[in-house]
């Protein structure tokens, strides 16, 4: 090891009691994320306390409300803000960038906004991320865990959703989770595979203790160039022999992506919707407990006898054809008219219900009542969603999204699979084109068309403020049409001059129907109501082949 080593080489006694203070500021979460877990997600309540494979979960829970509205809201912000299926990012150029540059600049960002969404696509990212949102939405804080995969591998992403039991933060000025410790226990087989040139003691070895565990940490920190990287074996019981320097490094970016949902002042971990809700979860359950009581009842009954001397209840059974005794003048066994309302405690667990629905955005961001929603109808519950998020998403946008690009783009960097760029908002620009982020672009869109029709109102005069090839460019990015299918401006200028590449008034003879023309007209070709000229469509047609 060389001086230089040695000198940045981290003291393994400070690391840990690092964590440890770390671990104690968590410690009153515990409780609280225990009851989340119980109620609202008890197949993942090993996040938080260690429980044996295969052991019985939610044996205590009578009412599924929260399990299915928990799942729905883990779905929707999959689907809204990653969707697997769909490219949630793209990169273009900035502000600051040189105009001479912008279209080699665009197909350099292009191919590497492709590049990185083929490596998600081939990676375990939407199962795990999957796993992350209902972390958030039942705990309020997730941890993924971003690693560079083998060379070989399909992907050169892994994912890994790490429990919040095995990680802790610490929060830095700017209010990131940039620092995380991971505590995890290894078998002595696994500890020598991952960290080979350790140094294990007589006691690691024996073969009588081949069940042992050895407790590791993994620290991320915050450092000079990028983040400092160091993984630390704990000693036993506190003792400082066995505290040693495991493997030490460095990262451009942190490979703990660490989010929340939202954040209370003076707070390092997020709330969650679930804690929100979990006084109704919790009377919600209760009544189902107290109705299914009262049904036994009612099946069975409850009976009452007089003490007669003859009637001997240790000996009765409820049984078809069976003779129960009584004496004479008794009224012998009868039947207990139960004193419970059965309508107000349905009553009172709708209202629960629905409360808890409200509170995890199952009413508005689950699947919609009525299928033959009218287009209008579909823009509007769009904006209901985009207005319910719009806080939580500038939160996972600044925590989640944007760090995972930049990881993202490290890596494939490092790999030269992509060119040397980097996204800071000025020369480079991140755009995310997640379904959520086009609800509030198809909203100004919409705004958009709105005074274009006003101006249309106003006469030939007013149309002429509008370029229609610009404006059709704004609604084609603001409706997410494919750039391949739009005309370059070279495209555009080497037309035909005889061909007029707009229409002077379209279809409809007024600026929408001009955009429209440009667009591309819903009529079928040949349409007898069509009054476009048939040269300017054969040259639409053969361009289009």
């Amino acid at each position: 090891m060389t001086p230089t080593e040695k000198e940045h080489m981290p003291d393994p006694q400070k690391l840990t009691e690092r964590y440890r203070r770390a671990k104690e500021r968590r410690s009153p979460w515990a409780g609280q994320w225990r009851e989340c877990y119980e109620h609202a997600l008890p197949q993942r309540e090993a996040a938080i306390t260690d429980t044996a494979p295969g052991a019985k979960k939610g044996t205590r829970l009578y009412d599924g409300t929260a399990t299915d509205a928990v799942d729905q809201l883990a779905a929707s912000l999959l689907s809204e803000l990653t969707p697997p299926w769909d490219q949630w990012f793209d990169f273009k150029p900035g502000k600051e960038a040189p105009d001479e540059a912008l279209q080699k600049m665009g197909e350099i960002l292009g191919h590497a906004a492709s590049v990185l969404q083929g490596h998600f696509d081939r990676s375990n990212f939407a199962v795990e991320m999957h796993q992350c949102y209902l972390d958030l939405v039942t705990a309020g804080t997730a941890c993924l865990m971003f690693e560079e995969a083998p060379v070989g591998e399909t992907s050169a992403f892994r994912f890994t959703a790490v429990p919040l039991s095995e990680v802790v933060f610490e929060e830095s000025l700017s209010g990131r989770l940039d620092a995380t410790f991971r505590r995890s226990e290894l078998t002595v087989a696994q500890f020598k595979e991952r960290y080979p040139e350790a140094t294990l003691t007589d006691k690691d070895t024996e073969e009588s203790d081949k069940d042992k565990k050895i407790a590791v940490i993994e620290a991320v920190v915050p450092g000079r160039r990028g983040y400092d990287y160091a993984a630390v074996r704990e000693g036993a019981d506190g003792e400082a022999a066995d505290t040693q320097v495991l493997r030490t490094g460095a990262f451009r970016s942190s490979p703990f992506i660490n989010f929340r949902w939202v954040k209370a002042p003076g707070e390092i971990y997020g709330r969650s919707p679930v804690m929100k809700a979990l006084p109704d979860i919790k009377t919600a359950n209760k009544v189902v407990e107290l109705i299914l009581k009262n049904a036994s009842i009612a099946v069975t009954g409850i009976w009452q006898a007089d003490d007669d001397g003859v009637l001997n209840p240790a000996t009765i059974k409820l049984e078809p054809g069976t003779i129960i005794p009584k004496a004479v003048g008794s009224a012998g066994l009868t039947p207990l008219k139960p004193a419970n309302d059965m309508t107000l405690s349905t009553d009172v667990l709708e209202q629960m219900r629905a409360r808890i629905r409200h509170a995890l955005m199952v009413d508005m961001l689950g699947q919609p009542d009525k299928p033959d929603m009218t287009a209008t109808e579909v823009l509007e519950r769009s904006l209901e969603m985009a207005r319910l998020l719009g806080a939580t998403y500038g939160r996972l946008q600044s925590e989640l999204l944007t760090p995972l690009a930049n990881r993202a783009v490290a890596i494939l960097q490092r790999r030269g699979e992509v060119g040397r760029f980097e996204i800071d908002g000025r020369v480079v620009e991140m755009i995310y084109t997640s379904p959520l982020a086009r609800h509030r672009r198809q909203r100004e869109a919409g705004m958009v068309r709105d005074w274009i029709n006003a101006v249309t109102a106003m006469g030939p005069e007013a149309q002429k403020l509008i370029d229609p090839l610009k404006t059709s460019r704004y609604l084609a990015a603001a409706f997410g049409v494919p750039e391949d299918i739009l005309r370059t401006d070279a495209e555009i200028s080497e037309l035909p001059e005889n061909v007029p590449p707009v229409p002077d008034l379209g279809a409809g003879g007024d600026l929408m129907g001009m955009l429209g023309d440009l667009l591309g007209s819903d009529a079928p070709p040949g349409d007898a109501g069509a009054v476009e000229p048939a040269p300017v469509e054969t040259a639409e047609a053969k361009h289009v082949q």
